[in-house]
């Protein structure tokens, strides 16, 4: 079986300084594959070059045998990735049916779109007993919720999940880091970008950690823990 998600040699930069520098990685179909790394060590960088939002200067990334590398991130999106972005990202004035069926916003049966929502909610219970609830009055674990569950609405192929653990509470990250783990058992790939080290390997079959805008290390969680270009990407 193919990769889901290919990176080989990726190269970006702004204002002709690299911020990644032959960067390669491969998401496996039916993995969380889990991407490590400091404030400033180009995660986001790469994530924009995934999405199509910032396009790479050298190198490849293929996604289902497809290549993707510079399409435009309505394009990427169609492909089959649904990214939930660092800080959850609601719309504060809708409410949370309303912002799980933004998710479906290409799918044209209502049916399918309503037997999406009824996945959801059997995941989040929570959602269901608020769904006409404005989603800016609820907690961040709660807008948490919302947001990964507008991205399943695609019913992707690959979840993208950025620092699912910012700025919530440590019985919150772990619930949701949980739930990342409960969707990754429906099938779905995950790639996972995160700087909560213990959190990630706990739940990844794969790594890669990110210093610089290069890979320092890969391996599985157990390999990863054993090796000294972890603390050194973390802590320099």
């Amino acid at each position: 079986m193919s990769a889901r998600l290919e990176i080989a040699g990726l190269y970006t930069a702004y204002d002709k300084a690299d911020v990644l520098e032959d960067v390669s990685l491969t998401v496996e179909p039916g993995c969380i594959t889990c991407l490590l790394g400091s404030n400033g060590s180009g995660k986001t960088t790469l994530i924009r070059s995934i999405l199509g939002l910032t396009r790479p200067r050298l190198g490849r990334i293929v996604f289902n045998g497809e290549d993707i590398t510079g399409l435009p991130t309505h394009r990427v999106i169609a492909a089959g990735i649904a990214c939930i972005p660092e800080g959850r990202k609601v719309f504060p004035k809708l409410t949370v049916e309303e912002n799980l069926r933004l998710g479906a916003y290409r799918e044209h049966s209502e049916a399918v779109t309503k037997a999406r929502l009824t996945e959801i909610f059997a995941l989040f219970p929570r959602l269901a007993e608020r769904r006409l609830q404005l989603a800016g009055t609820m907690s961040g674990g709660e807008q948490a919720m919302v947001s990964i569950g507008r991205g399943l609405m695609r019913a992707p192929k690959l979840l993208l999940i950025d620092e699912p653990s910012l700025g919530l509470s440590p019985r919150l990250v772990k619930e949701n880091f949980g739930i990342i783990r409960d969707i990754n058992a429906r099938g779905i790939s995950v790639f996972l970008v995160e700087q909560n080290v213990h959190q990630t390997l706990a739940i990844s079959h794969y790594g890669y950690v990110l210093s610089k805008g290069r890979v320092a290390a890969a391996g599985t969680p157990a390999e990863l823990e054993m090796r000294d270009e972890v603390r050194v990407a973390y802590f320099g």
